[in-house]
């Protein structure tokens, strides 16, 4: 791990990086990166209290929250970072980005290994929650608002809540979808043109009965409206709506 990698790689992924003047004053994953190394450094040597007092003050001024324990690899990029929140026992490849409002946190109060490991080359988008011991594969991608709660495979893109595997992408740059993509929108919009269709057919019902009995014409069970009005009337219409459904 080197600062001039570090340096580097914001440079590489953040096209909104101006200048090298920028980037060290203004950068906050930076920032939250390089004292979290301090802080780590110290975890692992035993030295109590420090590390959490380093890591609060991470938080404080740059919003990104690493508990000292976290194990993060090389070339590791926060972009913009509000909100982020690495848990203890988290463990972090190398080349992996996360943005702002991704949470790498445990879902109770167990102990020993309860917080993600992410492998090398895994982006996490703006939002998404991965949550316990789960393992992101090599090369994978969680999408925006995405609640992962079970393994992401290598090479594999996962969405939703609770986050389900939608693409596989192949080594050659080729991908392969496993799933459509959910679309709550158009499952609506779908549901109301199916009930719309049955209303509509059940009004065409209700005129056509109508009609025989306007016209005198004898229905199905051979009387005549005019022999028994009251089995047209609206009991029988009724009966026969409730029929049809």
């Amino acid at each position: 791990m080197s600062f001039a990698e570090d340096i580097r790689v914001i440079f590489e992924r953040d096209p909104a990086a101006a200048n090298l003047l920028e980037v060290l004053l203004t950068y906050p994953g930076l920032h939250a990166l390089l004292l979290h190394r301090l802080a780590h450094a110290m975890h692992r040597r035993g030295v109590p209290v420090v590390p959490r007092l380093i890591s609060h003050l991470s938080r404080w001024v740059t919003g990104i929250e690493i508990h000292p324990g976290a194990t993060i690899g090389r070339r590791f990029f926060i972009d913009h970072g509000m909100g982020v929140v690495i848990g203890e026992t988290s463990e972090i490849g190398d080349d992996v980005t996360l943005y702002q409002g991704v949470t790498l946190g445990g879902t109770g109060k167990e102990k020993g290994k309860r917080h993600p490991t992410l492998g090398n080359d895994v982006m996490v988008g703006v939002g998404a929650k991965v949550l316990g011991a789960v393992t992101i594969g090599d090369h994978a991608r969680v999408g925006a608002g995405a609640v992962v709660l079970s393994d992401v495979p290598p090479h594999a893109t996962a969405v939703g809540v609770p986050a389900k595997v939608v693409v596989f992408r192949e080594p050659d740059g080729s991908s392969r979808r496993v799933e459509h993509l959910p679309d709550p929108e158009l499952d609506m919009i779908s549901a109301l043109h199916r009930r719309i269709e049955e209303l509509t057919d059940r009004v065409g019902l209700l005129e056509r009965l109508l009609r025989e009995q306007g016209s005198g014409e004898r229905v199905s069970d051979g009387t005549s409206p005019t022999d028994n009005r009251s089995s047209i009337g609206p009991a029988r219409v009724g009966r026969t709506l409730r029929e049809d459904r």
